[in-house]
């Protein structure tokens, strides 16, 4: 479960958010369940398209999004993931032969996450890559 004021994650049955304090007794939400967002849709659906179109969509919903921390943080990430894989597969496919092999594992690698972020965030969890999700959890922190 998340706070729906700070977007944190928190254990399930707790009263107050460890992080700013809040009561989560009538207000927990799942990372975006049917919390509010400047988008005017569920955080889970925001969340779950901030991945649809990689980085892209990413920025559309970072620019967007002013109230949900979970939604920016999935638009962070998304940013961060698919944009290093872009740039990785653009650098790798013109060397002769192995770029085409490498090429194809970034961009497998990429399907791949592309889905697993889809379907975590859609069901309202906020799963995080290794080196982007702690980079985006902090980005969202500053605000």
């Amino acid at each position: 479960m998340f706070c729906a004021k700070c977007g944190k994650e928190v254990p399930e049955g707790t009263r107050f958010c460890p992080d700013c304090g809040a009561d989560l007794g009538g207000t927990q939400a799942s990372a975006g369940g049917n919390s509010e967002t400047s988008v005017g849709m569920s955080a889970n659906v925001a969340g779950l398209l901030c991945y649809v179109l990689g980085w892209i969509t990413g920025i559309i919903f970072l620019v967007l999004e002013k109230k949900s921390a979970s939604v920016r943080f999935h638009a962070w990430q998304s940013i961060m993931t698919f944009g290093v894989l872009t740039v990785a597969s653009l650098i790798l496919s013109p060397i002769p032969v192995l770029g085409v092999f490498f090429s194809s594992v970034v961009g497998i690698i990429a399907f791949i996450l592309w889905i697993i972020l889809m379907v975590q965030a859609g069901n309202g969890k906020k799963w995080k890559v290794p080196w982007a999700g702690d980079w985006a959890e902090k980005r969202v922190q500053k605000g």
